[in-house]
């Protein structure tokens, strides 16, 4: 896993909530009283769980402590655990597991999701949503950008861990007593190529900034640039779509 800049990711807070907000609104009204959210980053996702459940015993787990520092500072009254998201293992049966945006940083998902699954009481929830952008130009063009960095680049996140909504299905489907799947592509308006790059800087470019030596970071960055310049063209008002694909999973017990 990256390092983690809590200010960098919240740059795009609103935008960055917003598929929580809609998986959330797609969990079924079932008797709560724990909750997790798995990978919570900063705690933007589980204040919204703790506005759905305010009486649940609610619980933010993230691996990373610069992600937590900022949940405790912003949420203080919700309880923080640093854990390994891919290891984590509940004490006692949950009414819902809640994991945004986390699994696409974790592999072996047909032993981890089912795992999960299971970490969960009859009738409770896991809610999932992962983007689904591994061949959209703004990551593709991180594998691909050719130049001085390269060997230290080549193989970093070669695959996605990241499968199609059937294979999530397949998995679910004899396990579950519903399994609702859907994928939405959002189309977030960016005002130059400039922006989508500080929009990946807090996501899936991390790792390759880390990978770099500190010498090479303006030269790739540049290269990387002009390669969503052309990717992201301008519309009629100037403006760039940046289009993110997102796959959604609710699945009952």
């Amino acid at each position: 896993m990256p390092s983690w800049d809590d200010a960098q990711y919240l740059k795009f807070a609103d935008e960055r909530t917003r598929p929580a907000r809609e998986l959330l609104a797609r969990v079924p009204p079932v008797p709560v009283q724990r909750v997790v959210d798995l990978g919570c980053g900063p705690g933007n996702s589980t204040a919204l769980l703790r506005e759905r459940w305010p009486a649940a015993q609610l619980t933010g787990v993230d691996t990373s402590s610069e992600m937590l520092e900022r949940a405790r500072k912003d949420y203080p009254a919700i309880k923080w655990q640093q854990a390994d998201a891919g290891a984590f293992e509940s004490s006692e049966p949950l009414d819902v597991l809640f994991a945004n945006a986390l699994l696409q940083w974790l592999p072996e998902h047909a032993r981890l999701v089912p795992r999960l699954f299971e970490q969960l009481r009859e009738g409770g929830v896991l809610a999932l949503q992962m983007p689904y952008n591994f061949d959209q130009p703004s990551h593709r063009w991180m594998r691909e950008l050719q130049g001085p960095w390269s060997g230290r680049t080549a193989g970093l996140r070669a695959a996605s861990p990241v499968g199609s909504p059937a294979f999530y299905y397949d998995l679910l489907a004899p396990r579950a007593a519903r399994v609702d799947i859907w994928q939405t592509t959002y189309e977030h308006v960016m005002p130059d190529a400039a922006g989508i790059v500080e929009w990946v800087r807090g996501t899936g470019l991390r790792p390759y900034l880390e990978a770099l030596l500190p010498a090479e970071r303006p030269a790739f960055l540049e290269a990387y640039t002009r390669a969503l310049d052309g990717a992201y063209p301008a519309r009629a008002d100037g403006q760039r779509l940046f289009s993110f694909p997102r796959l959604f999973i609710v699945a009952v017990r």
